[in-house]
This record gives structure tokens, sequence and C-alpha cells, in this order.
């Protein structure tokens, strides 16, 4: 087989002889834009050596493209039959660089690769609309990796980028700004997908932040909170959500600092404060 990426007629014939659907619940619009493959490798700053987690690898067409850049790999699928292809068709060839995992990437958002340091690994994902925030949450509680290229519907990376006072913002937003730095919205045409999407992509490049940071597991389970009554504002759902909190009432306390009031709404509270919970 071809081992550069797949072209349509390679991808039909391929998943004809798999006898597979695209599933719609997975999210699968298979890649078949070689141009798009490589301008992911060099949006990510691929070299030999690297190691690389891959989320949603599906027939392996950015895969193949990746081992053969000389990266060790790690890849979380959870398709069945797109598990049994690469473990059929890759593994053999790769046994020593390519780390396959069938599974949920949200649960396994590093795909398997045990206990890495922060800015040690790059990330190639290509995310389905339903996953691309739990997803971004997983990655974002750490360790963080040192560059990111996102295959996302343009309103997932709109929503994921967004700034302070808007109705995109939330705590999922205000973790990916203190982790990381948007570098480029590179546009994807639907033609480059079998079958072709109806709703606008793109790659998505996030670089990690030279002083990112995190925020604890307690402060992302409170600014979720605040988050589920954002038309509220930020002291009336803490009497609702935390009475009687005693680090709620000193975080609110503190938001003068922030040039904000308990008058407040969640969106209007930028990622920085989160850090004081």
């Amino acid at each position: 087989m071809n081992e550069g990426p797949l072209s349509l007629s390679e991808t039909r014939d391929l998943l004809a002889r798999l006898s597979h659907m695209p599933r719609k619940w997975l999210g699968q619009n298979f890649l078949v834009d070689g141009n798009i493959v490589r301008k992911s490798l060099e949006l990510g700053e691929i070299v030999s050596g690297d190691t690389v987690v891959e989320v949603g690898p599906g027939l392996g067409t950015l895969t193949r493209t990746l081992l053969g850049a000389g990266v060790e790999l790690y890849a979380v699928e959870a398709d069945r039959t797109m598990v049994f292809h690469l473990e059929e068709s890759l593994l053999p060839q790769y046994p020593k660089t390519f780390h396959l995992t069938e599974g949920d990437a949200v649960k396994l958002p590093r795909a398997g690769l045990k206990s890495p340091l922060d800015g040690s690994f790059k990330v190639i994902a290509n995310l389905p609309y339903a996953i691309s925030t739990p997803w971004m949450d997983a990655i974002c509680a750490g360790p963080h990796p040192s560059l990111m290229v996102l295959m996302l519907q343009r309103e997932a990376a709109e929503r994921l980028t967004a700034d302070v006072g808007t109705s995109h913002w939330s705590a999922v937003t205000a973790q990916v700004h203190l982790a990381f730095e948007k570098i480029k919205v590179h546009p994807v045409p639907a033609q480059s997908f079998n079958p072709p999407p109806k709703v606008d992509s793109c790659l998505l490049v996030l670089r990690r932040r030279a002083d990112a940071k995190r925020l604890s597991k307690r402060a992302r389970e409170v600014a979720r909170s605040f988050f589920t009554q954002r038309r509220k504002q930020v002291g009336s759902s803490a009497k609702n959500l935390f009475k009687g909190d005693g680090d709620v009432a000193a975080w609110l306390a503190a938001l003068p600092n922030f040039g904000l009031t308990p008058l407040c709404r969640p969106e209007d509270v930028p990622a920085e404060a989160w850090l004081m919970l």
C-alpha cells in the first residue's frame, strides 16, 4: 500500500475492503488531502525523534506519514475496525515506534503515553465536535504538550480560543489561555475529507506558553460550576452553589484585584482570576 497520505480513491477502496461505513457519531470524516497531511506536519514542526500523540488516527493517512517521518507515535482510536486495520497494516512495520491504544480519547488524552514531562511531546489530533471540549479540558489538566495541531470544526476552534468577556468564554477556554498561545488557524476545505462535512474545518495550532499554568482540580470544578449559571452574577451563584465555602468567599473578596466585583458574570472573569481558587 502507498506509504504516503491516502488519496480519495484509496480511501474509498480501503473502506470497501473493510466493509466500513463512516460513523457519524464518531465524527468519522477521513482526511484524503495529502496537502493537508503535509501541512499538519509542517505546522507541528515535526522532526525525526519527536514524541507525538495522535488522537483519532482512523485509517492511518496521517499516522503513516508521521511514522515515516521518524517519530515515536502514541495513538488512541475508539473504533474497533480502525484499530484492527492499523494493527494489521502499520504495527508490523513500526513495532518499536508505534504505540496504539483502543479507547476513549477523553479518558486517554495522551493516548497511553506514560508520565510525560511538560513540553516533552506534541499532539496531532482530529477531534470530533462532541469531544473537543472535554478532551481539551483533560489535556489542559497537564502535563502539557509543547505544540498541538488540532483538526477541528471552525466553530469549535473559535470557542476554544475565545476572549474573556465573550459568550464563548468558558472554564475550558480559560485553561487554554493559561497554558497555550494561539499561533495559527489554517482553513481546511470540505473536499479534503471523505465524506465531506457540512461545516467549515480548520487546523488550530497552539504552542505551550513559556510560563504555562494550570488550574488545580478544585479550581476547575468550581469554575465549571459557575459556568453552569453563566448568566447569573458570580456572587449570586456562589450563594446557591458554595454557601459557607470559605475558599470561594475569599475568591469573591479578591475580585477587585482584577477590576471586578461579585456582580460580574463568569464570562467576565479572566483566566488569571480563576487561578486564585
